[in-house]
């Protein structure tokens, strides 16, 4: 199912039995019906959380994850003193960088999910174009 903002924004607001989980799950939907990765463009995937932060780049065709990282890596905790900084979400960005030129990928598409580009999301996002990576 797909819904422009206005329409899930009158679902929240006339139905109050909607669930905060159920929104964030048709508002995802939403987003991920446009958004596929392909072999040539797989998808970098953000999950964020209260206290880490996660990656993975995600080839759709195959349904596989080709790379993750997070800050619970070990040599990402070590750098950095918690997971909830943006110093942190930079470092995964950068990390997940070149992993991917490891692996010879340098184009992908950036699926921010339910969460707003802005803070830890905006930090991965731009250590992962400093490290070479191109959407």
């Amino acid at each position: 199912m797909k819904f422009s903002k206005r329409v899930l924004l009158k679902l929240k607001n006339k139905n109050k039995k909607l669930k905060p989980q159920k929104y964030k799950r048709l508002k995802r939907e939403s987003l991920r019906g446009r958004i596929k990765g392909t072999s040539e463009r797989p998808r970098l995937s953000v999950y964020r959380s209260n206290e880490n932060i996660y990656a993975q780049i995600i080839d759709d065709t195959t349904s596989k994850t080709l790379i993750s990282c997070s800050t619970l890596d070990r040599d990402i905790k070590l750098n950095s003193k918690n997971g909830r900084t943006c110093e942190a979400s930079k470092l995964i960005g950068q990390k997940l960088a070149t992993l991917s030129r490891q692996k010879n990928i340098s184009k992908i598409v950036f699926d921010r999910g339910p969460y707003l580009y802005h803070g830890r999301v905006k930090a991965l996002a731009e250590g992962a174009r400093e490290g070479g990576l191109q959407f």
